[in-house]
């Protein structure tokens, strides 16, 4: 049986034209096609398709802002459904909503003009008047004026569950031209009642009992939800602890938090630039922010780690969630480039547990140092290997598992689980291997991982992520 990326794949379909898998993208990526199009004298259809939550991200909102002075044919279909993988949050969505008691107001407006068009005398010169103010007011009750204003000519909503509707709207649009926005109102879940309950639930599952709509497999305790609870545990004994998140309250473990501390929680969207510089601004008011994020999302807030935390040496904590290899979401969603990024930005402390309880002292760690700290950690839960010794965490000291003098084995995070399977299996060979959980990315411990080496003149490294830029860059150059 063939498995199947979740997101546009060009080699998997004729009808995906491009690859993608992270949000706020289709509007920029269409806009740059209808552009070559018109240079190359090609009179295709260019058509971008993005989620109501997608258009939160700051990526959308500037491509809007440039198609819509374009001119360039460009039709976005708004797949509104009021959901991302969390309730959305944030004034696009209020925008949204009001714009889709639209057809409410069209109806009472018609009704109102043909009551005075017979109304004799009077009745034509109201009507008149009435037209001649409903610019000025006409973006208080319908705010779709905001797609018109920006260039975009609006059509909706239409319900995109009526396919004859849909289709109608589709054909009209190949007639118009210059940049056209759809906006179609959709159920998430449609048809299937447990998702349409609970649709966060159903954004990404495994095999469930169709009947009841609960999983059939047993939830198991995993990394996200071991980091919810202990910040729940460290925010009850410090009130200026607050927790971020851009839309992925539930995915990062942070949905107990909201519950228990909402006026410290919040959610700022898909806007993952915008949480980093915000936090910055919390931490430079004296809060202790604690930003939440997948790792493959935190790349979006590059710039915003080195301009608004790195180079300000502002003391904030980013817990990076789905670090490493995560599973079937495809290549963009990986989180292996967070090592190697994070690594060249000054001022960072970066590091990783090797299990739950090395995630709890760490979180601690980070937010008491008053320094910028990266946690990483991976999808999922620990594996077989269990370790009974969790040394205090002391910046830039990493801490050896296992002693040995014919190898150094130097891991980081979830690898030195593996690293020390390795240990053991080596042992049968007659091969006395050192495992060493490095604990630290930045500021590596050198002295140990050199004394180690001096000792046993092999080295290896084990780390979940890009060999150029990470731990074996850093420890094999001698830094």
């Amino acid at each position: 049986m063939a498995a199947y990326h979740g997101f546009p794949k060009i080699s998997e379909s004729e009808y995906d034209s491009f690859d993608t898998g992270h949000s706020s993208t289709s509007i920029s990526v269409a806009l740059g096609m209808a552009r070559a199009n018109a240079l190359e004298n090609k009179n295709n259809h260019v058509i971008a398709v993005i989620g109501d939550g997608s258009l939160t991200g700051g990526m959308a909102m500037e491509a809007l802002n440039d198609a819509g002075s374009s001119n360039s044919n460009i039709t976005v279909i708004l797949n509104d459904n009021e959901m991302s993988i969390s309730k959305n949050v944030g004034g696009v969505p209020a925008l949204l909503t009001k714009i889709r008691i639209k057809k409410t107001y069209k109806r009472s407006n018609n009704c109102i003009k043909r009551f005075f068009n017979k109304v004799p005398l009077i009745g034509k010169p109201i009507v008149s008047l009435a037209h001649n103010i409903k610019r000025s007011i006409k973006q208080l009750v319908i705010p779709n004026m905001y797609f018109e204003d920006i260039g975009f000519t609006y059509l909706g909503p239409v319900d995109g569950h009526n396919i004859d509707e849909l289709e109608k709207i589709l054909e009209q649009s190949k007639h118009l031209e210059g940049p056209i926005l759809i906006h179609v109102i959709t159920k998430k879940g449609k048809g299937y009642r447990f998702a349409e309950e609970t649709p966060d639930k159903f954004h990404g599952i495994s095999s469930f009992d169709i009947k009841t709509g609960e999983k059939t497999s047993k939830s198991k305790k995993d990394y996200s939800k071991v980091f919810g609870d202990k910040l729940i545990e460290l925010a009850s004994k410090n009130d200026r602890i607050v927790a971020v998140t851009a839309a992925m309250k539930d995915g990062t473990g942070l949905k107990e938090f909201a519950n228990k501390f909402p006026n410290r929680f919040f959610d700022v969207g898909i806007a993952e630039q915008h949480a980093v510089g915000m936090i910055a601004g919390m931490a430079a008011s004296g809060l202790k922010p604690v930003f939440a994020v997948y790792s493959s999302f935190l790349q979006r807030g590059y710039d915003q780690l080195i301009h608004d935390v790195a180079l300000e040496n502002i003391p904030v904590t980013i817990c990076i969630d789905r670090a490493g290899i995560v599973g079937a979401d495809g290549e963009t969603h990986q989180g292996i480039f967070d090592l190697c990024f994070l690594n060249s930005i000054p001022n960072l402390i970066v590091i990783a547990p090797k299990d739950f309880k090395e995630l709890e002292h760490m979180l601690e760690f980070a937010i008491n140092l008053n320094k910028p700290v990266i946690i990483r950690y991976p999808r999922g839960g620990e594996g077989t290997e269990k370790f009974e010794q969790h040394n205090d965490i002391e910046l830039g000291e990493s801490e050896i598992i296992k002693e040995g003098k014919d190898l150094s084995i130097i891991a980081i995070g979830k690898m030195v689980e593996r690293a020390q399977e390795i240990a053991n299996l080596l042992e049968k060979e007659n091969i006395n291997a050192e495992v060493i959980n490095a604990r630290f990315l930045k500021p590596l411990d050198k002295e140990t991982i050199l004394k180690s080496a001096k000792k046993t003149r092999n080295v290896v490294t084990i780390e979940d992520g890009l060999i150029e830029g990470g731990l074996r860059s850093i420890c094999y150059r001698g830094n």
